[in-house]
């Protein structure tokens, strides 16, 4: 079955969905407690670009090297559990620890693994950060952006939360390309396999779809 996501967007799109998830591994492990959110996402967003122009191994896809990267930088900077049990929807909280633990650990390797390859068109981008809109509450705030390069502007969108306390900071938990959000997206191939089969089913297929994208093209 391919990813509903790929068939919905072109090939320069998805290239754009990839650079977004990717550049996020360039996070550092602190930022300013007050950072803005637009700042937030223009910093990172112009350092990690950089990045990738200039790591040939990632440009050319290795996934070993993108999933270290994903691991060690970029889970602390998203609320990778948000994103997923929002995708689940409400048979979420129905699930079990350990269910909701395997999802988790299927949909990252479904994101990494759907959008690496696109990694090697990376060239000539760059992302501009549109103002803020004001009035938007901390938990559930978008930064606009547009990504520039050869072709018409495409737009990028950042769901971010402030998480409190101590090392409080701005984690992201969704994605918009072109008004198609991430979570949406995924909610609804993932309702269509709750509801055949339950979470497990959901999870079979996950992992089948991991599996048969793991094999040589």
């Amino acid at each position: 079955m391919k990813n509903m996501l790929s068939m919905l967007l072109p090939r320069r799109h998805m290239l754009v969905m990839a650079s977004a998830f990717a550049l996020l591994a360039n996070v550092g492990p602190a930022w300013a407690a007050d950072e803005s959110p637009d700042a937030f996402i223009k910093r990172i967003t112009n350092e990690t670009l950089d990045m990738i122009k200039a790591d040939k191994a990632l440009r050319n896809g290795d996934i070993g090297k993108i999933i270290q990267l994903v691991d060690s930088k970029v889970m602390p900077h998203v609320n990778f559990r948000r994103m997923t049990a929002l995708a689940t929807g409400p048979a979420w909280r129905k699930a079990t620890p350990e269910q909701q633990k395997r999802l988790q650990e299927e949909f990252k390797i479904l994101l990494v693994r759907t959008y690496a390859g696109a990694l090697t068109q990376v060239s000539d981008q760059v992302v501009v950060v549109k103002p803020l809109r004001a009035g938007q509450e901390d938990k559930n705030l978008v930064v606009n952006t547009e990504v520039r390069g050869k072709g018409d502007p495409i737009q990028l969108d950042y769901r971010l939360e402030k998480t409190p306390g101590e090392g409080a900071g701005w984690m992201i938990f969704d994605l918009n390309v072109l008004g198609v959000w991430l979570i949406e997206n995924y909610r609804t191939q993932f309702t269509k396999e709750i509801n055949a089969g339950g979470i497990d089913a959901l999870i079979a297929s996950l992992a089948a779809r991991n599996k048969s994208n793991a094999k040589p093209a």
